[in-house]
């Protein structure tokens, strides 16, 4: 399918998979889009800035980096960088309408059909198809055009800014800029029985607003804005003003509360300078709104992306009623926004339309793009720039290309080049699959799994998608004979563990192999402890203490897509333990610590103690309580005299032997050493490179001490 990536100060139109529907969602044919010029272009012109320039303005990414480079040394901060910015093809456009030609798992209120309108930075983009949860997703009013209707985004955030206002009948307002948005809320106003002042520096947008029911437009070239506005209001003031301007000056929110009566209101949709000035607002008494774009659910991850609505009693206007409104609006002719529309273009002349855009001193208010394309989605694209497999290489494909993927395993598979070829690259989104399989040099890029299970060309999988995904998908490789690699954790319940564990006990002799993604056992730190404990008389106490820093307690690993710290990440140690004793694990106990506040969670602070049939005991103990400036990972063993302390996988200290231990100049957790024994597995056949008992055990534990967290 074709869609919109801005690269390098440029939209493009390019060729790249199309989405598959997703459970909660819906898989829509676009009909139209609509460009929002202000924000769209800033992001077009931000795009082609310098590195530079694009530091100064992120300032927290670049200590970031440089806290990155100290700690994992610079070639990996390098490969990390590098793995983003060359993904910096991103997608743009966040409103549109079309049909719908897939409903996903979950949904009973929407069929094959349906005309929608969509809206969402992350999922309505300008492309050909799009996959957009059901919150976001409002169906179109008999009657409205489609391309109309894909003005649903801008109409729902000038509606929340009028709501924030709260206009009653006969009162007076002021919209400051009369841009779309402007355009959009002098007309809601006025359905809402306003008097309605705008002002904008553009003279021919003052006409626009009062061939659309603007009652009086102002210029400031024409005189003082502020005292025309006291003179049209009796002397009063007017009872509120709405900025939908956008400029870095503080002037215009000191001209709007200046513009104001006493206790009269101020609501921010745009964007512009916030040097507040007490004097402007203190003796009047005003209040100052700030309107968060389509309305109440925006920017809240359960409500967009996992449909949890608000109950209509208690917030009567979310993001989603939102945008039904506008649309009714629309339908009934109480609001006319095709007076507003400059141009259409076809989608495949988007790049000259952005051109003509950036080139516009005077930029039109609304441009839309259409879409003709009738063929079926295609979700796979072949890279015309991949390179061919020799006969002796491992043809690996990537399922799940994040910041993981391809700041660590792309950069260690490319560098095997004698080993490995990347076959193919899958992402739930296209244009992350397009732009990684050319990063790579991978024959296609796909959404749709199924492909790669089917590729008689693929010989090995490695998963790094999304916790919950990762047993079934393992699964689906291994039984279609494909080896995987699959990024901790290998299961979140007993039940998918069963189902791999009975897929090996049914499978022969040569079964695939499967490494489930436990790097640290092949960091040379931990090669060099087991080295040294190879020859031991006695059960060992290994005390483990992982400061591993808070994550919001919405963030996704908290939910049901990550399962938790516990099985997400903890199970890096229980495997640990494991391949240290090398002996079956007779009981686990947890204890987790009950916060006395919602900042913290008790399923990531907690104290984990398995026993060893050896009789080893060791500990963990995980937290976000701690402090990112001290050490993240530290470990004591003891044994026959014996202590050894790893810290933070770039010092192993060795007390009580005349060993001195080892050091290293960066992190060494055993990535690249990793995908090596994968590969030497699967070439050379024999053991595997963690025994699947292991990797098992690993996981069971972890599942033990989820049951005693919970």
């Amino acid at each position: 399918m074709k869609q919109i990536l801005v690269r390098q100060g440029k939209a493009m139109v390019e060729e790249v998979p199309a989405p598959q529907v997703t459970p909660g969602s819906v898989l829509v044919r676009v009909d139209h889009s609509c460009i929002s010029i202000g924000t769209e272009m800033s992001g077009v012109r931000s795009s082609g800035d310098p590195l530079w320039k694009k530091a100064l303005r992120h300032p927290n990414q670049v200590r970031k980096v440089l806290q990155m480079a100290a700690r994992d040394g610079i070639g990996q901060t390098r490969r990390v960088v590098q793995g983003k910015l060359a993904a910096a093809g991103n997608p743009t456009g966040y409103s549109l309408a079309g049909v719908v030609v897939e409903v996903g798992e979950g949904i009973d209120d929407i069929s094959v059909g349906d005309r929608v309108a969509c809206a969402g930075a992350q999922c309505a983009n300008h492309a050909d198809y799009v996959c957009v949860p059901r919150n976001l997703t409002v169906l179109v009013p008999d009657g409205l055009g489609l391309d109309n209707a894909s003005t649903v985004t801008l109409g729902a955030i000038a509606l929340q800014g009028v709501r924030r206002a709260s206009p009653t009948l006969g009162e007076s307002f002021v919209v400051i800029g009369l841009g779309i948005l402007g355009q959009l809320t002098v007309q809601l106003l006025k359905a809402n029985g306003c008097h309605v002042i705008g002002t904008d520096l553009n003279r021919d947008r003052i006409q626009t607003a009062l061939d659309n029911g603007l009652d009086i437009g102002l210029h400031p070239e024409d005189g003082n804005d502020i005292a025309s506005v006291a003179r049209l209001t009796d002397g009063i003031g007017a009872d509120g003003v709405i900025i939908t301007a956008a400029a870095a000056t503080d002037a215009i929110v000191s001209t709007a509360f200046s513009m104001c009566r006493k206790k009269g209101r101020v609501v921010l949709v745009g964007d512009v300078g916030l040097g507040l000035n007490r004097a402007d607002f203190y003796a009047k008494e005003l209040d100052f709104f700030i309107s968060c774009s389509y309305g109440p659910g925006r920017y809240d991850r359960p409500y967009e992306e996992e449909g949890l609505d608000y109950p209509v009693s208690y917030v009567r206007w979310t993001e989603n009623r939102n945008m039904s409104a506008y649309l009714r609006l629309l339908a009934d002719g109480k609001l006319n926004v095709s007076a507003l529309i400059d141009s259409r273009y076809p989608i495949e002349q988007a790049t000259d339309a952005y051109a003509a855009l950036a080139e516009q001193g005077d930029a039109p208010l609304m441009v839309l793009l259409r879409y003709e394309q009738t063929e079926d989605p295609n979700h796979v694209v072949a890279n015309p720039l991949a390179s061919s497999a020799a006969s002796d290489r491992i043809r690996i494909a990537i399922v799940g290309a994040g910041g993981f993927a391809k700041g660590m395993h792309i950069p260690n598979l490319q560098s095997m080049g004698e080993d490995y070829h990347i076959q193919a690259i899958a992402s739930r989104t296209g244009h992350n699959a397009q732009t990684t399989a050319k990063q790579c040099a991978a024959n296609y890029a796909t959404t749709d799994y199924a492909k790669i299970v089917s590729d008689a060309d693929v010989d090995a999988v490695l998963l790094c998608t999304r916790h919950d995904l990762h047993a079934d998908m393992a699964l689906q490789a291994l039984q279609a004979g494909k080896h995987v690699l699959v990024e901790k954790p290998l299961a979140l319940t007993a039940a998918e563990l069963k189902q791999v564990t009975t897929f090996y006990q049914e499978n022969g002799e040569t079964p695939p192999v499967l490494l489930t993604g436990f790097n640290r056992r092949f960091s040379p730190h931990i090669q060099y402890i087991h080295k040294e404990i190879a020859q031991r008389s006695n059960p060992m106490i290994i005390n483990y203490r992982m400061n591993a820093g808070h994550i919001p307690l919405d963030h996704w690993v908290h939910g049901k897509e990550g399962g938790g710290r516990n099985l997400g990440e903890a199970c890096h140690i229980y495997d640990l333990f494991t391949y240290l004793t090398g002996s079956k694990v007779t009981q686990v106990t947890a204890h987790a610590l009950d916060p006395k506040t919602g900042h913290y969670g008790r399923r990531d602070n907690f104290v984990a103690t398995i026993s060893f049939d050896d009789g080893s005991v060791a500990t963990l103990t995980y937290t976000a309580l701690g402090c990112g400036a001290y050490p993240k990972e530290h470990m004591e063993l003891y044994v026959d005299g014996t202590v050894m302390v790893l810290e933070d996988y770039q010092k192993v200290s060795v007390y009580g032997r005349p060993n001195k231990g080892m050091k290293t100049t960066t992190m060494a957790k055993g990535q690249r050493e990793e995908v090596e024994a994968f590969a030497q597995a699967i070439k050379q056949g024999g053991e595997w490179p963690i025994p699947l008992w292991q990797q098992v055990q690993a996981t069971e534990i972890a599942l033990s001490v989820d049951t005693s967290l919970n």
